[in-house]
């Protein structure tokens, strides 16, 4: 069980220190990669709920709704639809092809809003089931 908690609090630890660099990214203007990184948090966050939930190590996924699936999250349209966008936000940040179109895309406003988004999934998943016992 010292495992498990182990676990979980490095995931929740990690998803912290990554939120404190989502945000100096977005006031650096590196919008897509603070979305990255939004991504990041929201697979550590997704990550710790699983290892707490089933005591195991979290699986190897990126995929933010499957993850959530794993988790028995019982999420509305508008949350699955967000998570499937940032889920994007990991390849689209990652990979050349993608990188400069994304780039583009990524504009302050564009930022901020999918980061108060994000911001308000988080506080949702922590209330309702990683603070639960």
């Amino acid at each position: 069980m010292n495992h498990i908690k182990e676990q979980v609090s490095f995931w929740l630890k990690s998803a912290a220190y990554d939120w404190r660099v989502t945000k100096q990214l977005f006031e650096k203007k590196s919008y897509a990669h603070s979305l990255f990184f939004a991504h990041l948090v929201l697979e550590k966050q997704l990550k710790a709920l699983f290892v707490k939930k089933n005591g195991e190590t979290a699986p190897y996924k990126h995929n933010l709704v499957l993850l959530a699936e794993k988790c028995s999250l019982s999420l509305s349209e508008d949350q699955e639809k967000l998570l499937e966008e940032v889920s994007d936000f990991n390849l689209e940040a990652r990979y050349p092809d993608y990188k400069f179109s994304f780039n583009k895309k990524c504009t302050a406003a564009f930022t901020r809003r999918y980061l108060r988004e994000i911001e308000v999934f988080l506080k949702w998943l922590k209330k309702e089931h990683l603070l639960k016992k």
